[in-house]
């Protein structure tokens, strides 16, 4: 059983998709169990899903709770919500629960994931699974005291945590501070990129523009707009993916102002193929983002999501620069001109992949799990 919510983008949901994918692949049986408003392709029709009473995040800076309709989400709400996740573990009886980003992050989901976490604790150790964390390479850094209460769960309640990430470009040290007291319970898989063998498409963009979930990237996808005219790609085709969650006034205007050779779209289900035969890439700098561009080696320009104190993007979209395998310009530098600059110059630079991630995450991530549980089985016998 996967447990995953996504309050602002989508990058969650579909790390979480593509890794009860691998494990489908691999023989598993795999329930999805995701709070999240409702985002078509995912997690996919082949995997069965309970799709829990929907939460989404009020606002950029994660202040509250939200229903699907944007209205806040009320005791009874969130009563409702757990007693239904409770249920749902219950029906499921898995031998392994994964737990995607908590303790680590959506400490929002507490009302919920601690009671879950709590029930099956109390388990006999004939029944209990084995509980996983599933996190991404890089986090959000926190203060020393959150980092150690986040290990003290994860002693509690946690028998693995999955970083989802190459040791070679960021370690969980880096970025969580307590990495030491549970290195014992850790390992590395690599980044969940999209499979390589994925079919081709019969479209191509020399650009790409896109914004993720949507939710925060109007200021990149209207920047993205204005460039096209100031590049030496202005006669070139155009894709602009502005995300489901773009409110509707936003995709109007982009659409209004877009020229010939353009095209805006909400959604893209096979972006990751179309980024193999694009020349240039411009996005923010989240894992699912990066991990797309790194598995399609396509030139890349990011502006990392830093509102509200949010770092993660930043560091990675300043590391992968640093490598030489992107462009970084931050959010304070957005410009049409400034954007205009950095996607010629990525165009006609020269990378090395050789040297990027392990992007096999998915498939390593099953077979770890796979791994660990013949130990925990073992162990919890014994």
């Amino acid at each position: 059983m996967f447990y995953v919510q996504h309050l602002l983008g989508i990058g969650h949901l579909v790390r979480a998709s593509r890794i009860a994918s691998a494990l489908m692949r691999e023989g598993q049986e795999v329930t999805m169990v995701t709070g999240g408003v409702a985002v078509d392709g995912f997690p996919g029709r082949q995997l069965a899903n309970i799709q829990l009473p929907a939460l989404r995040s009020a606002d950029d800076s994660f202040s509250g709770l939200a229903d699907e309709h944007g209205r806040e989400a009320d005791e009874v709400y969130l009563t409702r919500r757990k007693d239904a996740l409770i249920r749902a573990f219950d029906e499921t009886g898995p031998d392994c629960l994964i737990v995607e980003a908590f303790p680590f992050a959506r400490r929002q989901m507490r009302f919920e994931l601690l009671p879950l976490l709590e029930h099956v604790k109390a388990l006999s150790p004939g029944r209990r699974p084995m509980v996983v964390s599933s996190i991404r390479d890089i986090l959000q850094p926190k203060s020393a005291k959150r980092d150690l209460a986040t290990a003290r769960l994860v002693h509690d309640y946690f028998d693995l945590v999955l970083v989802h990430g190459d040791k070679r470009f960021a370690t969980l040290d880096e970025t969580f501070s307590a990495a030491r007291s549970i290195a014992e319970r850790v390992a590395y898989t690599g980044m969940i990129a999209p499979d390589d063998t994925a079919p081709s498409s019969a479209d191509s963009y020399d650009v790409i523009v896109s914004a993720g979930g949507g939710a925060v990237g109007e200021d990149l996808l209207r920047a993205g707009l204005a460039a096209r005219e100031l590049t030496s790609f202005n006669t070139a085709r155009w894709l602009i993916v502005t995300g489901p969650n773009l409110p509707e006034d936003a995709v109007s205007d982009l659409q209004a102002a877009a020229s010939d050779g353009v095209e805006i779209v909400r959604f893209r289900p096979d972006l990751a193929v179309l980024l193999r035969h694009a020349r240039v890439s411009v996005s923010q700098a989240g894992y699912n983002t990066v991990a797309d561009i790194l598995r399609a080696q396509c030139a890349s320009v990011l502006v990392p999501f830093a509102t509200h104190g949010e770092q993660e993007q930043t560091i990675r979209a300043t590391r992968l620069q640093a490598a030489g395998l992107a462009i970084c310009i931050q959010t304070d530098d957005l410009s049409p001109e400034a954007l205009a600059r950095a996607i010629d110059t990525a165009g006609g630079q020269d990378r090395d992949y050789a040297a990027s991630m392990q992007l096999d995450g998915a498939t390593a991530s099953a077979r770890i799990l796979k791994e660990r549980y013949e130990t925990f089985t073992r162990d919890r016998s014994a």
